[in-house]
């Protein structure tokens, strides 16, 4: 008998031990802002703001750093009235987070507003999401790429597919509604496959046309419909580089908002040192080498205005540290290490 109790003395606790989370109170929390509208209009007048102009973020700048202000709903509302636009405004906000003190936090994109006057009023400016990223905290960034993203998807879905009918925006904007058909549309993210090959002593890193000069990463690729993370990594590996995965492990996963909202699903592929030759599919890639150990450790250490040499050409270097890539770059090389 005194073991029942005691199992079930430890099940309560751990019951009310995560009733108690911070973690779990904050996600139930959101949840209902999402799921009650009034209770979400009502989180509006209370909550924080986060301001966009045409899906760029804004920033000030306070010496050397970037900062991304939170503005209170008050002094959001006091900008909006300057402009005479705050009712129908502050309605177009979408909700991406909370504090741990269940403040809530909102974006909002001001694109169709005189954006000069907005920076001039809160001496700041509204930057390129692909800037800002990397220049911001990193506690700043994830939430600037999902706050992006979710402006986008709303920017972009105002029409139902179905019937062609206008779409409503819940308060909280995690979802539209068509009334028309009564079809409810979801935010939806893509996944994509992001893979640093090796094999065994050396690791394969690519370049596209597009990519700033210099700067070499890992492969990736969009999963294709019905594929599971293993087929779309050997894919595209085939595709791109021409070479055989013969063994893979998962490593982390990142949202990036390029193009629109995807799911980095980063890995580490093994491929056979004596089958490494590589077969370039240009039409996606300008270039792809291996980079042997003493290589990577000097790309790392490199930034890219340090990139360009005399003759004009450029030494490689690899993603900064907010991007996945500069992940999987580091994990091989503490591998090699070891």
């Amino acid at each position: 008998m005194a073991a029942v109790y005691q199992a079930l003395h430890r099940r309560v606790s751990s019951l009310a031990c995560r009733l108690h989370s911070t973690y779990v109170r904050k996600m139930r929390y959101l949840n209902q802002l999402k799921e009650d509208d009034s209770l979400c209009r009502q989180a509006q007048t209370s909550g924080t703001f986060y301001l966009f102009h045409n899906l760029s973020p804004f920033l000030q700048k306070v010496g050397k750093k970037y900062l991304v202000p939170q503005l209170s709903a008050a002094e959001t509302r006091q900008i909006l009235e300057k402009l005479q636009e705050a009712e129908q405004w502050m309605e177009k906000s979408v909700l991406i987070g909370c504090s741990d003190e269940h403040r809530p936090h909102f974006a909002l994109d001001l694109g169709a507003l005189d954006k000069s006057v907005i920076e001039a009023e809160l001496q700041g400016s509204f930057t390129d999401l692909r800037k800002a990223l990397f220049v911001v905290d990193r506690k700043d960034s994830p939430l600037l790429a999902s706050a992006q993203s979710l402006l986008r998807w709303h920017d972009s879905h105002q029409y139902c597919s179905k019937t062609g009918q206008p779409t409503e925006k819940n308060p909280a904007g995690s979802k539209r509604v068509c009334h028309a058909s009564g079809v409810t549309y979801y935010p939806q993210v893509s996944p994509v496959v992001i893979t640093l090959v090796s094999d065994g002593s050396r690791c394969l890193l690519a370049r596209q046309p597009s990519f700033p000069p210099g700067m070499f990463t890992a492969l990736s690729g969009f999963c294709d419909m019905g594929e599971n993370v293993e087929e779309a990594v050997r894919r595209e590996v085939a595709e791109e580089v021409g070479l055989e995965v013969e063994s893979l492990r998962y490593s982390a996963s990142q949202h990036w908002p390029f193009p629109s909202s995807s799911l980095m699903i980063a890995c580490h592929a093994l491929v056979g040192a004596q089958r490494a030759e590589i077969s370039l599919d240009t039409l996606e890639l300008e270039e792809a080498r291996w980079f042997g150990l003493e290589e990577i450790v000097e790309g790392l250490k490199r930034e890219p205005s340090s990139s360009k040499q005399d003759d004009g050409s450029f030494l490689p270097w690899f993603p900064p540290k907010q991007a996945i890539a500069h992940q999987l770059i580091r994990e091989w090389l503490q591998q090699q290490t070891a």
